[in-house]
Parts: C-alpha cells; sequence; structure tokens
C-alpha cells in the first residue's frame, strides 16, 4: 500500500519544469489567471463550434467553481452567433438547505443561480438555448441523471475543477469512489472548510451547507475527454499539492482525482502560481 505522506512530500519538491516535463501532453500552463480562464472558455466555445459544423450534440458536464470563464463564453457565443439548440448541460454538484434540498435560485451559495446569472440569462432568447437540456443535481432529478446520460448518447467532454482534497463534482473520498453514481453526499470538513473561505461568508462553518447533489464519479470518468482547471484563486496556496497529487499521485480512493489517470483522454490546465512550490514544505 502506498506511503501517501511521503508520496507527496517527494511530489512537492518537484520544479515547475519537472512537473511540465514529467506530465507531457496532460498539462497545459498559463502564464496567469486571466489566460487560464479565456483559455477555458475557449475551449468550450471550440467544442460546440466543432459539433455544430459537425452536425452533431455537444453534451458536457460543467462546474460553478471557478466561474470566470462564464462571461468570457458567453462573449465568445454573442460575438460569432453560435445556436445551442443542440447542447446538454449537465452541471456537476448543487448544495442542500438543512431540510435536505438543493438550494433554491434565491440562495446566495445556489450554483444554478450563478449560472443563471453568468450564462444562462445573457443567452437567453436568440442563441438557440433549451432549457430542456439543462440539467442541476436535485431531488428530483438525482435518480434519473444518469439514465439521461445514457439516453443522450454519454457525455463528450467533462470540464471541471479540483477540490482541496481531489474531489471532482463532489465525489469526496469514499470507498470505491470511481464505481458510485448520481446522488446527495455528505460533504467532509475539509470541503465545508476551504468552500467557506472561498464564498466569502465570514467564516460561518456552523450555516454552511453540509451536504449536497453530486453526478457520480462513475459518469464523469465515463466521459470520452476530462478536462480539468486547477487554480488557487485566492491570496492562499491550497492547489498546490493536489495540482501535483492529480498528475502523478497513485490512484486511489483517498483522492478521486487520482483516477484519471486511469484515463485515456484527459489534461489539467493550470497556472505558473499554482505550478509553483510552496514556501514551506512539510
Amino acid at each position: 500500500m502506498v506511503n501517501r505522506k511521503e508520496e507527496i512530500r517527494e511530489l512537492m519538491h518537484l520544479s515547475p519544469s519537472d512537473v511540465i516535463l514529467r506530465a507531457g501532453d496532460h498539462l497545459k500552463v498559463c502564464n496567469n489567471l486571466e489566460v487560464l480562464y479565456h483559455t477555458f472558455a475557449q475551449d468550450i466555445f471550440n467544442e460546440i463550434l466543432e459539433n455544430n459544423h459537425q452536425r452533431k450534440p455537444t453534451r458536457i458536464i460543467l462546474p460553478i467553481g471557478p466561474i470566470e470563464q462564464y462571461p468570457i463564453l458567453v462573449k465568445l457565443i454573442q460575438e460569432n452567433d453560435i445556436i445551442l439548440e443542440d447542447c446538454w448541460f449537465f452541471f456537476m454538484d448543487e448544495y442542500c438547505d438543512e431540510q435536505g434540498s438543493a438550494l433554491k435560485i434565491g440562495h446566495p451559495l445556489s450554483f444554478k443561480r450563478v449560472a443563471k446569472l453568468y450564462l444562462f440569462d445573457p443567452l437567453n432568447g436568440d442563441y438557440g438555448l433549451n432549457l430542456k437540456q439543462i440539467f442541476f443535481p436535485n431531488e428530483f432529478i438525482i435518480t434519473k441523471l444518469d439514465n439521461i446520460i445514457k439516453e443522450i448518447g454519454g457525455i463528450d467532454t467533462c470540464y471541471g475543477g479540483i477540490g482541496i482534497q481531489g474531489h471532482l463534482a463532489f465525489n469526496e473520498p469514499c470507498p470505491n469512489i470511481a464505481k458510485l453514481n448520481s446522488r446527495k453526499v455528505e460533504l467532509n470538513p475539509f470541503t465545508i472548510t476551504i468552500n467557506a473561505i472561498r464564498a466569502q461568508v465570514g467564516g460561518n462553518l456552523e450555516n454552511f451547507p453540509k451536504k449536497a447533489f453530486t453526478l457520480g464519479m462513475k459518469q464523469i470518468l465515463e466521459s470520452k475527454r476530462i478536462k480539468l482547471y486547477c487554480r488557487n484563486g485566492t491570496s492562499y496556496d491550497w492547489a498546490n499539492t493536489v495540482l501535483r497529487i492529480a498528475l502523478f499521485a497513485t490512484p486511489g480512493d483517498d483522492y478521486p482525482v487520482t483516477h484519471i489517470r486511469n484515463h485515456s483522454n484527459y489534461v489539467i490546465v493550470t497556472d505558473k502560481d499554482t505550478l509553483e512550490i510552496p514556501k514551506i514544505l512539510l
């Protein structure tokens, strides 16, 4: 069994140039966050454009976190008059309220609210957006999502971020995580803490959501392509470690993102800041 602590210690000593060389085509490094978000938007746009030209549907998984790519994507779609009628959008996850239901769209932490504000409202009306082909995990659809994905022919690309303990969507460390379907989950303390810090709620852990609905890790890993965008995005260097874990650590359920390395087509996009060795090595 792998000694995870020692493995991570070794990975954290890798210089940025060592990481780039070792990762090869599985890593793309952007100069800064602005370039990363433009790259993210351009990647989604290019996929939709190519599929439209080939008269093929676009079936993708999208995250809320990061979100800075969506205004850029909207501008690209508007400037090029792209029609979205053949697009299927599956969002990764959604928080639950204290009663166990998905957060209402008026809640400040609602992922659906963010997507509506930054992506769908600006595109509503002129671009053929089909609201029946947009899915957010909630109590009404969570048991149907996996079959819907199968019925439309599967996911072409899963786009996403990476959580501090290697979660994709809210697929956190759990036995046999790679085989689990879409479901309601309890969030672990690491996720709650880092998300509360980044959500500008003043560190209000007591009232931060403790449960969520998530697409399954199985559905993510069955996507034809996986594209992940790993960045600190704050003054905290919280993602430098999980970037190296995602790229090089032995696949295991304790860091779910490591399972992507059994996939035939994945890439991680990062920026120079997140690629750096931390100031303090443990």
